[in-house]
């Protein structure tokens, strides 16, 4: 259940709700934007969100939490409910939860983890949220420029982009044939190319929020693979890349750090009025993605895909 909202923490306060925040560039978020209006901090891990929760308000900030498992629609749809409950004047909404696993895993419903964390929880979360958000609300969600197959960083490092069959497929971890090498590579793609396109697809939905995404750099120092990743692995993200990237970053253009990259999504997250349709790289300029996911129908072939996999699982 989400803390209550104290004395100290009128509801006529803007709010912000950040998914994935007690980590890397969530956290390194929530930090920043809480200096500009109270956090709603959602994640699944309730003893961390309760440890950000108190060392925001220790700076003098404001945060209440709603815990929420992204990989589970039940779980999205309580979130919801809670967060709308509260009855604050939301005027902007993060995506940035998400994994890359380097061992494919399912869920509940057999769904693959990646996609289903990646691109159906938060859609489902944002539908929901939608009618309840401020007039003008932006709506930001992080994705990867691993989705478009001519990127050659992505390509260099083993992605072969975006893979999607249907949104059902996706579900049950079939892609395209051609795709990357190692497990997980073509759920993550996909997944992300799946959310860059709802996120655009949004905007031309609802002109009454701004719907925009983000490329948010290639962050060595943070852990999607959480668990799934190697101890050798988790040691490097903790003590060796914090050193290394601050000295490259202004030769290889895509490093970013999470405290840049939190920077980048504060200002739009807060200061992007009436943009809306904009594909962000990790300096907050507008770029593209692959041809396939700048598409029109495209885009609202896989809104309508996922909204139908969606109502069919509603309970």
């Amino acid at each position: 259940m989400p803390n209550p909202v104290s004395v100290n923490n009128p509801t006529d306060r803007k709010a912000y709700v950040i998914t994935g925040p007690t980590s890397g560039i969530g956290r390194a978020t929530a930090l920043e934007v809480a200096k500009h209006g109270q956090i709603v901090l959602v994640g699944r891990d309730c003893e961390k969100l309760n440890q950000l929760q108190q060392e925001i308000e220790s700076k003098g900030h404001h945060a209440v939490t709603v815990v929420c498992d992204l990989s589970d629609l039940e779980s999205v749809r309580r979130a919801a409910a809670e967060i709308i409950a509260l009855r604050l004047p939301i005027v902007g909404l993060l995506n940035n939860a998400g994994i890359l696993q380097t061992h494919p895993t399912k869920n509940a419903l057999g769904w693959d983890m990646s996609f289903v964390t990646n691109h159906l929880g938060p859609f489902a979360l944002t539908e929901a949220l939608a009618p309840s958000l401020n007039n003008g609300a932006n709506v930001v969600f992080v994705v990867s420029a691993a989705e478009d197959p001519e990127r050659k960083p992505a390509m260099a490092a083993g992605f072969r982009g975006g893979r999607y069959i249907s949104a059902e497929a996706s579900a049950r971890g079939e892609w395209k044939p051609g795709g990357a090498k190692r497990p997980g590579f073509d759920a993550y793609a996909t997944s992300k190319q799946a959310s860059l396109a709802a996120a655009m697809a949004f905007a031309r939905e609802n002109p009454r929020l701004h719907f925009n995404a983000i490329e948010p750099g290639l962050n060595l120092t943070t852990g999607l693979g959480g668990a799934d990743a190697s101890a050798f692995v988790r040691f490097l993200q903790k003590f060796v890349m914090p050193l290394l990237v601050p000295p490259l970053m202004p030769f290889i253009k895509i490093l970013s750090t999470p405290k840049r990259a939190a920077r980048v999504i504060t200002k739009i997250l807060i200061d992007a009025p009436g943009q809306t349709g904009v594909y962000y790289d990790e300096g907050g300029s507008p770029m593209q993605g692959s041809t396939l996911v700048r598409d029109p129908k495209f885009q609202d072939h896989v809104v309508a895909e996922t909204r139908a996999l969606l109502a069919a699982h509603a309970e």
